[in-house]
């Protein structure tokens, strides 16, 4: 790989280790303020939105100009909703609880994240030649968990009273910072973090890809994206992978939150032990990931959709498990073979998109769809708590319902196979 791609993964490792920690630490922060415990998923939904409310823009902003810039640009306002969330006291809301300010502070982080998806994952397809997207995204991807593990990790370190009572303990003289808490303590580090990754944008190669300059009439960029929508859905591979990525980014969002809840409910976990928990998860991934990049080549990525069934059956396992010894290889298979089927399917949905509407466009897409997913799954498992249902039952109808989408999907492209109206991809010697 060019020295150039390594800049790439420290640039994403970092933003991606911010996130990731953020996001305990806006838990903690929530759970602090004494929300409802059916709010907290609502962190993931404001997080979200951006990428379905603002997906016909991001594309073509990402498009725009070279992406180490945009990715440069939106880290700056990740750093701008940190400091919101970090300040949220100071333009409260009239009328409203504290925590909805957090909200929507974690929106605008959320914001962010939604402009620089389109530019982080865009930059492959410009960089690299198709052949090595696979082996890409199995880096990427295996990286992307690694700083997950860690930024899961340090979120749930900097949020502990051990390490939070020492971070509490720095004074600047003469100067009143508020922040008297430690989710508040927390947040402050994950905005050096943030910084530490736009620092690394700078140094993002330039593709030297001709830019085009979008349309400011936002109707005519509305049409544009659903264009590409139709488009991506309607070729033969494009709406197999997009079809099993929306439900796998769904699913994982929610997971994530599952798991926070049935390591309370089952294990005795605090927040802080169950962040442990999701970390070990994610070495599964991490190993899964590597393994794709290994063994599946592109022109084959299609046929691991039983995977994914596989994947939502293996989480109705955890309603039986009531101990950390039974939980951890439980957690680590299921990390194994998310990531096993997500890497391969990525690298597919990357190479089409980039052959049909450009990678920019394409991610856009890509973000809408699986936002969307998760926006949806996320308030039906809010929906489900609020109702009172116990984690036992939601995690046996979430499996279910991935297992039952994923053998939907497959039967669709054996379908689609047979028929001889699948595309050819590089590799593809018998086409």
């Amino acid at each position: 790989m060019p020295f150039g791609f390594y800049i790439i993964m420290a640039a994403q490792f970092f933003s991606s280790l911010a996130d990731n920690a953020l996001l305990v630490a806006a838990i903690a922060l929530m759970t602090q303020m004494t929300a409802p415990a059916w709010m907290t998923p609502l962190l993931k939904f404001f997080f979200t939105v951006s990428y379905v409310v603002f997906a016909s823009f991001v594309g073509a902003f990402a498009d725009s100009m070279p992406k180490g810039r945009v990715m440069f640009t939106t880290n700056a306002v990740k750093i701008g909703g940190c400091l919101a969330m970090l300040f949220y006291d100071w333009l409260p809301l009239p009328g409203a609880p504290l925590y909805v300010s957090v909200l929507l502070a974690y929106g605008v982080v959320g914001l962010g994240a939604a402009a620089y998806s389109p530019a982080k994952y865009g930059i492959l397809t410009e960089y690299l030649p198709p052949q090595k997207l696979v082996i890409a995204n199995g880096w990427i991807e295996g990286l992307t968990v690694v700083s997950i593990i860690l930024g899961t990790l340090l979120g749930g370190v900097l949020v502990s009273e051990a390490v939070s009572k020492r971070l509490l303990g720095f004074d600047i003289p003469h100067f009143e910072t508020g922040i008297d808490t430690a989710p508040e303590a927390a947040i402050l580090v994950i905005v050096v973090v943030y910084a530490i990754a736009a620092t690394f944008n700078l140094y993002i190669p330039n593709t030297g890809v001709d830019h085009r300059e979008p349309s400011k009439n936002p109707l005519f960029l509305v049409h544009e994206f659903a264009h590409c929508v139709r488009l991506l859905w309607t070729d033969k591979l494009g709406q197999i992978s997009l079809a099993t990525t929306t439900l796998f980014w769904g699913a994982g969002a929610t997971l994530q939150f599952i798991v926070l809840k049935w390591a309370e409910v089952a294990l005795g976990y605090t927040l802080s032990q169950a962040t442990v928990l999701q970390g070990i998860g994610a070495v599964g991934i991490a190993a899964g990931a590597v393994i794709a990049a290994r063994i599946v080549p592109l022109n084959r990525a299609a046929n691991i959709v039983p995977v994914g069934i596989a994947m939502g059956l293996a989480v109705i396992v955890l309603v039986l498990v009531r101990s950390v010894a039974a939980a951890l290889p439980l957690m680590i298979l299921i990390g194994a073979l998310a990531g096993f089927f997500v890497v391969p399917m990525n690298a597919l949905l990357q190479h089409r998109g980039h052959i049909l509407m450009g990678a920019g466009h394409s991610i856009a897409v890509q973000n809408f769809n699986e936002n969307l997913s998760i926006l949806v799954m996320l308030g039906v498992y809010a929906l489900l708590l609020g109702f009172g249902f116990s984690i036992y039952t939601v995690i046996t109808l979430f499996g279910l319902f991935v297992a039952a989408a994923m053998a939907l999907v497959h039967r669709h492209h054996l379908n689609n196979v047979r028929s001889g109206m699948v595309p050819a991809v590089p590799g593809d010697a018998h086409r």
